[in-house]
């Protein structure tokens, strides 16, 4: 019994931590993971719907962006997602790349 009260005890005391650890991170950070996520998720809808690395890759060209560094990011982003063999659904990669992205900001602080 006492086994268990310590095991709860353990996931009650990481629960709690994560969102303190997580106020680490700044804000600013925290957008870029979100920005970044958000273009991993377009590029995943746009490989599920049979869109072409190429014309990807063209129409992110054609945007316009609020900072120089976003465009090469994100073609390095489509790149990525579309080189993954992964099928998944574009929330869950968007999910997926915000929760590897928070969690590399930890592991750098």
């Amino acid at each position: 019994m006492r086994k268990v009260d310590l095991s709860v005890a353990a996931c009650v005391l990481m629960m709690t931590a994560l969102p303190a650890q997580a106020r680490d991170i700044s804000k600013h950070d925290l957008e870029v993971c979100k920005w970044g996520a958000g273009m991993a998720g377009i590029a995943q809808q746009s490989k599920l719907s049979g869109t072409t690395l190429y014309s990807a890759r063209k129409k992110l060209q054609m945007r316009t962006f609020s900072k120089p560094w976003m465009r090469k990011m994100a073609l390095g982003i489509t790149e990525q997602t579309y080189k993954s063999p992964s099928r998944l659904k574009p929330a869950a990669v968007k999910q997926t790349y915000y929760d590897g992205c928070v969690q590399h900001e930890l592991a750098r602080k």
